[in-house]
């Protein structure tokens, strides 16, 4: 049974119908249950902002009409309050996993390949039952290191919010108030574990703890390195960014981070390997902006959001 599938929106219309046809044209989109949350507009916002929000919704409906028949079922979930991403996403993927106990998420500035649905529901279906795997990503780095890379998969300690997915028992380890954290502050070699993902890792953490930033990917790649798990990662990537544009609300316009998605038909083999040493040393090197200046960090909050 294909895992069902969650796209988070807001007030970027043009990106949620991009991101929302490319699923549709995926080969197993009959199979599934597509899922659409519409976040509800800020008080704050401007009439401008309102109005993109208004958008958004009207282009989700149009959506849901056209493609009816085309998924399995499609339900919208729109918001009467803003929520914001993080409990956004917090709330609607635990409903999710409650319900059919594996799940793959989707945000609404990402392209899939044709083939990203079948990669994700055969890795669910592969990695299940081993506990050292803590999550799915569609997307990679384009690390020069993969060009010779004899797999077609590889592991990391940190995982990604660009097209994931992951089961209802990794989901239910995570404490969202991250009540863990006066110990791990104490605890020099849970840090450096930690920052193995990245040596951005406990300064966003820091910082969310502090209330300077709402981020539900942070807490969920600390409790990933807290379980010693990791994320699998193509080698080839299943899915683009399109939202590195300056268009959305924690964006800057970069092409830093573009990939090409792999070709259509193209089979993953899927194995129980151990992480590379090489490859995880060019992709902590992602994340390390003193390397780049400026630009790397406000990258973050794309990554991280």
């Amino acid at each position: 049974m294909a895992a069902p599938i969650a796209v988070f929106t807001y007030n970027r219309p043009v990106h949620s119908k991009n991101t929302l046809e490319a699923l549709r044209a995926n080969a197993l989109s009959k199979e599934s249950d597509l899922f659409i949350f519409c976040d509800g507009a800020k008080e704050s916002a401007s009439s401008e902002g309102k109005m993109k929000v208004t958008e958004n919704r009207k282009v989700v409906n149009a959506f849901a009409k056209e493609a009816e028949g085309d998924f399995a079922s499609i339900t919208v979930v729109a918001k009467s309050e803003n929520m914001g991403l993080a409990k956004s996403i917090i709330t609607g993927v635990t409903d999710l996993l409650e319900r059919f106990g594996r799940i793959i998420v989707l945000e609404d500035d990402l392209i899939t390949s044709p083939d990203f649905l079948s990669y994700m529901n055969r890795a669910l279906d592969y990695y299940e039952d081993d506990y050292k795997i803590w999550s799915i990503s569609g997307y990679t780095f384009p690390l020069k290191s993969l060009e010779t890379y004899p797999h077609d998969i590889y592991l990391s300690p940190r995982g990604c919010s660009w097209g994931w997915a992951t089961w209802k028992d990794r989901f239910a380890r995570v404490d969202w108030e991250v009540k863990d954290y006066p110990e791990f502050l104490k605890d020099k070699a849970a840090k450096k574990h930690f920052n193995e993902g990245g040596v951005d890792l406990c300064e966003m953490l820091d910082r969310q703890m502090r209330g300077e930033i709402n981020s539900w990917a942070i807490r969920w790649c600390f409790y990933e390195s807290l379980n010693s798990m990791v994320t699998v990662y193509p080698r080839e990537s299943l899915v683009m960014n399109s939202g590195a544009d300056g268009s959305g609300e924690n964006c800057v316009d970069s092409s830093l981070y573009d990939t090409t998605l792999v070709e259509a038909g193209k089979h993953v083999t899927f194995e129980h390997l151990a992480p590379d040493p090489k490859i995880m040393g060019e992709f902590r090197l992602m994340y390390d902006y003193s390397h780049f200046g400026g630009l790397r960090r406000k990258l973050h909050r794309l990554l991280m959001r």
